[in-house]
């Protein structure tokens, strides 16, 4: 009777153990498939996004040559144009289902992802986005989000990031900008004052992201050249 139930006891506890172990490689799996796969994936998308603009901006040079002095510093040509579709007309490029409004690269952390026109729960496991301000590349303010999830993905290593860091970002319009880190600080998640600012007829770009405990807000501004 007693080995009966001491081996029922063991049956359970083996049980919990199995179900723990599946929990825990589900989870990695999902941390792997984020970190490899969707990186991979969104790494093709931003080469291949990035390659038709240069493309573009290429027969665009061949046919207007100009001398150096007269070349048009990349801002000077902004204009204003509807977020998702870059004023075009063209197809609406889309990353897993959802809209594209640009791509963000930044070397130093050695990250590349579309910037996706929906902020959503399905969205930020997908890629970063778009929450709000003038528009990819537009003069004012645009503020883009992505998760840390510690790992490595989105924007987990933005806390890497230094004052004087490069971030290139790339609209539908085929506009290819640089920006420079001039600002970076923790606030709390409540906070949104900075989202509307001046900007003195530059476009800047905001990148938010939670801190490692996910207790406040990392930001960065970055400012066009």
């Amino acid at each position: 009777m007693f080995e009966s139930k001491y081996s029922k006891l063991l049956t359970i506890i083996l049980v919990i153990v199995i179900v723990a172990i599946l929990g825990l490689l589900g989870f990695l799996g999902y941390d792997w498939y984020q970190k490899y796969f969707l990186e991979n994936d969104a790494l093709a998308f931003v080469e291949n996004y990035t390659q038709d603009v240069e493309e573009e901006n290429t027969e665009n040079e061949n046919e207007n040559i100009v001398s150096d002095e007269n070349t048009t510093n990349p801002i000077d040509s902004i204009e204003k144009t509807n977020t998702v579709t870059g004023g075009t007309g063209s197809k609406i490029p889309t990353f897993k289902g959802f809209n594209v409004v640009g791509t963000i690269e930044i070397p130093a952390i050695n990250l590349n992802y579309p910037i996706l026109e929906k902020v959503n729960r399905q969205s930020l496991e997908t890629s970063v986005a778009f929450l709000y301000g003038a528009g990819i590349n537009q003069i004012g303010n645009s503020v883009i989000i992505g998760h840390n999830y510690r790992n490595g993905a989105f924007f987990s290593n933005n806390k890497r990031l230094n004052i004087g860091d490069t971030i290139y970002v790339t609209d539908n319009s085929k506009n290819r900008l640089t920006y420079k880190i001039y600002h970076k600080f923790e606030t709390t998640p409540e906070d949104a004052d900075f989202y509307s600012r001046d900007t003195e007829g530059i476009p800047e770009i905001t990148l938010s992201t939670c801190n490692d405990d996910s207790s406040k807000r990392l930001i960065i501004f970055a400012k066009a050249q």
